[in-house]
């Protein structure tokens, strides 16, 4: 039981990392953009239903900075967010993507900072004197949909 766990978790941060040579800073061409300068690029469609503003969201999420670092990630803590889109419960950039995105669908995400977290940026919530996400930064999320209620 122990060595299945291990050997999960080890598959999962090998799996996480690897992606972290192929996140991309800039968009390929053939993403989609949004009128507000969101672009995201579906790596898996899914088939289930597409939200609506209000519904209760299941989705797992690696968040990186621009030089590829992994800032936040749901794989690596193990648990899902769970959220209700459209209701400003996370950032600008999220409640616009998670609304054209089916359950069961994988992306990428390119989002720019005024859709993140702006000229505030993020503070470290260990040590207020650091930014987990500096100001004005841009942000590239792989998300799933896990389940759209």
């Amino acid at each position: 039981m122990i060595a299945q766990r291990w050997w999960a978790c080890w598959l999962c941060l090998s799996l996480l990392f690897s992606t972290l040579t192929v996140v991309a800073q800039t968009p390929p061409a053939d993403t989609v953009q949004t009128a507000s300068g969101l672009r995201y690029s579906i790596t898996t469609l899914g088939t289930g239903p597409t939200p609506q503003a209000g519904d209760k969201l299941v989705v797992e999420y690696s968040g990186f900075l621009p030089n590829g670092k992994v800032f936040d990630s749901s794989v690596v803590d193990g648990h899902p967010l769970r959220l209700r889109v459209g209701r400003g419960e996370v950032i600008k950039g999220w409640d616009e993507v998670l609304l054209l995105l089916p359950a069961g669908t994988r992306a990428r995400v390119w989002i720019p900072a005024a859709l993140a977290y702006g000229a505030k940026g993020a503070r470290d919530p260990d040590d207020d004197s650091r930014y987990l996400i500096p100001p004005n930064t841009d942000l590239v999320f792989d998300l799933t949909v896990v389940k759209v209620r």
